[in-house]
Parts: structure tokens; C-alpha cells; sequence
């Protein structure tokens, strides 16, 4: 796929994201965190990323698959983070691009002002599953955006894929990157021929992936971060629409797109993952628990076995930093115990045939 020619439903809601906030909500353009993107009316709204280049394998691409040249800077705790570490191991990437954790728990970036955000530990012993910068030796997320532009006044996120030959940022979009990742790298993938995004499924996939981000991956933090209660309302009753919606469609077949793992069930995964020991709690989206819904709760094991995914979630940074980076939503950063679910335990969704 050229790169310049990617469409994603992503980018799609990101441009009527930014035509709100350039018409309506002026307030949020210079959002550093997701802390800071809310309307005057109370609701969250997600400004778009904004490095967005793509590696390809088209002749002329300034940005080629190359084994060694690319780094994903990651948390673990953030799910767009998490989408594209998921595609770096179940595709077999681990060994041509190499990645890197930061600490869990938002801090300071700079002493002259009082921006907190994505750091790296001073060492390795300093934060269990989170490194020191290898490349740029960055203090933290926001020095690596400062060094690809110096001009830059937007929002410090991750997932960063950064080019260690260019040193610069190559794109922050996961939606992206998790493309590229599915069918740029394919002559050194170790699984090439795993494909989350055929071409037979293409269309069901970006229809499923429209109403799943905007009703799920990002219903929850519309629900969260909502500071009256009409738009918290709107919020969680589209959340549990999406989310029924969902246990209806696994209750015939293995995946939300058939009976072959796409693209659709990663995005998905990243939230129902995280759902009952955080977003329940702290985004007051306590209608009904995952594990309440029977095939939700079964395929959200059925992906955590896939090989590979389990790696990529950590529970403890996950709760260490909804809970501990959020202080307008948990002032006194207390973390609750939590049901600690195992999803390594047997599902039933063997049921389905490929």
C-alpha cells in the first residue's frame, strides 16, 4: 500500500476531532495530555496525532522496511500503545524492530514548567518492565518529540515509531502504524503470512473498527474524562450498545469479523483487556463487568492466548497508571485490589471452526 495513500477510520475521526476543535473548542489545541482535551461543554474530545509518514516498500519511499533501522517506543499501560506491540510480536517483528517500555506512572518533563507525562526510568533496576532510552538517551517521551521538532506544541504520546537512521519520529498513529506493521515488514516477518487485514475483509473490518473505537476503545474515556453528567450518560449507554453488541456477534462466530483473527479483535482486545480492573472502576463504566458477558469474557482469553499477546500486557503498570496519573479522577492514587482475573484460564471458543 503506498504510503501516502493509507485511509483509516482512525485518521477519518481524528480530522472531525480537529474540525471540532478548530470551529468550537479552541480551548484544547494545545493539549499535551489526554487530560487536557475537554470541551467547554464537559465532553472529551481526542485531537489527532500528528507524525504521520509511512514505511513502505514503494521504490521511492523515503521511510523502507529495513530490519534494525525502526524503534517503537511504548507504555504498557496505554491501549494505542499496546495495538502496535501486539502486531510487532504476533507477526514475528521482535527481532528487526526493537522497542522500549516507559514507567508506568505520568512525571514531571521539565523543571520550567508543569507538563507530566510518558518518562523512562534512570536505569533498568529503577522500574520492573520499563527501560532507560537506548538511542537518544531521552528522559522522557516529550525530549523525543522536542527532538524531531523543534517547533512542536502538540500532545507527547505514545506509541512513537521512531527512525534510528533519520532520528526522527516516523508516525504516532497506531491505527497506522499497526498497518504497516501488518504488511510493510513481510520480507523479514517471521509470520508474513499472518494478514489482521485481508483484503475479502477489508470493509467489514474498517465498518467494525468505526463504531468499535468510537463507542469503545474511546467510549471509555468519553465515560471517564466527562465532567457533567449528560455527556457521561451519552457516553455509557453508546459504551454498553457497542458492548452488547459485540456479545451478540461472538455468540455465532469466533471473531468480530468471522472466524479468523483480524485486525478488529486486536483494537478491541486492548480495551476489553483492561476493562474490569481499571475502566470499570475508574471511568465509572460499572453497568455490567466484562466477565459478567460469557462471550466477551471468552474471547477476550481466546486473544491473550494467542502466542505473543500475553507479553504484551502488564496488569501492574496498566493499574499503576489509571490510577496513579489521573489525579483530577483519583486524587489520592489509591489502586483497588482488583478481581486479578487469570486469562490464561481455558475458553470455550474452540466451539468456532476456522
Amino acid at each position: 500500500m503506498p504510503y501516502l495513500q493509507l485511509i483509516d477510520v482512525d485518521r477519518r475521526l481524528s480530522f472531525e476531532v480537529e474540525s471540532l476543535v478548530n470551529d468550537e473548542f479552541s480551548t484544547i489545541q494545545m493539549a499535551r495530555s489526554a487530560l487536557d482535551e475537554m470541551s467547554t461543554t464537559g465532553v472529551f474530545l481526542r485531537t489527532p496525532s500528528t507524525f504521520r509518514n509511512f514505511i513502505s516498500r514503494e521504490p521511492n519511499s523515503p521511510f523502507p522496511p529495513e530490519s534494525g533501522r525502526y524503534h517503537l517506543y511504548i507504555s504498557y499501560a496505554c491501549p494505542w500503545a499496546s495495538r502496535c506491540l501486539s502486531y510487532l510480536k504476533i507477526k514475528g517483528l521482535d527481532k528487526a524492530i526493537s522497542f522500549t517500555a516507559v514507567k508506568p506512572i505520568w512525571e514531571r518533563t521539565k523543571e520550567t514548567d508543569d507538563h507530566k507525562g510518558w518518562v523512562f526510568p534512570s536505569s533498568v533496576a529503577e522500574e520492573a518492565g520499563a527501560e532507560p532510552d537506548p538511542l537518544n538517551g531521552a528522559k522522557s517521551i516529550r525530549e523525543l518529540y522536542e527532538l524531531a521538532s523543534t517547533n512542536y506544541s502538540g500532545k507527547y504520546t505514545v506509541p512513537v515509531l521512531w527512525d534510528k537512521k533519520m532520528k526522527t519520529i516516523v508516525n504516532n498513529e497506531s491505527a497506522e502504524i499497526i498497518r504497516m506493521f501488518n504488511t510493510e515488514f513481510n520480507d523479514i516477518a517471521e509470520k508474513a503470512a499472518l494478514d489482521l487485514y485481508p483484503p475479502h475483509l477489508q470493509a467489514q473490518i474498517d465498518e467494525a473498527n468505526e463504531w468499535i473505537y468510537d463507542k469503545i476503545n474511546n467510549g471509555v474515556y468519553k465515560c471517564g474524562f466527562a465532567r457533567k453528567q449528560e455527556p457521561y450518560d451519552e457516553a455509557v449507554n453508546n459504551l454498553y450498545e457497542a458492548l452488547d453488541k459485540c456479545e451478540g456477534i461472538l455468540a455465532k462466530q469466533r471473531y468480530i469479523c468471522g472466524n479468523t483473527l483480524s485486525e478488529a479483535d486486536i483494537r478491541l482486545f486492548v480495551t476489553l483487556i483492561r476493562f474490569d480492573e481499571v475502566y470499570a472502576v475508574h471511568f465509572k463504566c460499572n453497568k455490567k463487568l466484562l466477565r459478567e458477558y460469557p462471550n466477551l469474557f471468552n474471547y477476550t482469553k481466546d486473544i491473550y492466548q494467542t502466542p505473543g499477546m500475553s507479553s504484551t500486557v502488564n496488569m501492574e503498570h496498566i493499574k499503576r497508571h489509571y490510577y496513579g496519573s489521573h489525579p483530577t479522577i483519583n486524587p489520592f492514587g489509591v489502586i483497588p485490589q482488583g478481581a486479578n482475573i487469570d486469562y490464561s484460564f481455558p475458553h470455550d471458543r474452540d466451539r468456532f471452526s476456522d
